[in-house]
């Protein structure tokens, strides 16, 4: 039996989110227990597991997230200040969901390493 992540559940709008974009091949909505000022994860609508799990198929997806993270910075208003794109692979990666996702943070200035 598949069990449906929490990522598909709000992408079937099983789970309320704060969205805040939308394309075909992806969704964006804020993170419910944000890092930083501006935490909004980009999310595809497609299950991958984490990024190691991609495949040459899956190139164009990953370019639309980084695409949309980009977008939605500047909408946001993160560009001139900066902000920081994580994407967390397996357990000791930070991996807490396990479908890909891009964290988009911003609003405040980032250290590193980042921990």
């Amino acid at each position: 039996m598949n069990v449906m992540t929490l990522f598909e559940k709000i992408i079937r709008r099983e789970i309320p989110a704060h969205i805040v974009a939308e394309e075909k091949e992806w969704i964006a909505f804020h993170d419910a227990t944000p890092q930083a000022p501006i935490h909004i994860l980009i999310v595809p609508k497609k299950p991958i597991p984490r990024l190691s799990k991609t495949t040459e198929n899956d190139c164009m997806l990953l370019g639309q997230l980084l695409l949309a993270a980009a977008r939605i910075a500047a909408e946001e208003h993160l560009l001139e200040a900066g902000f920081r794109i994580v994407i967390n692979n397996g357990n000791d990666g930070g991996e807490a969901v396990p479908h890909l996702h891009v964290h988009l943070l911003g609003g405040r200035k980032m250290e590193w390493p980042p921990g």
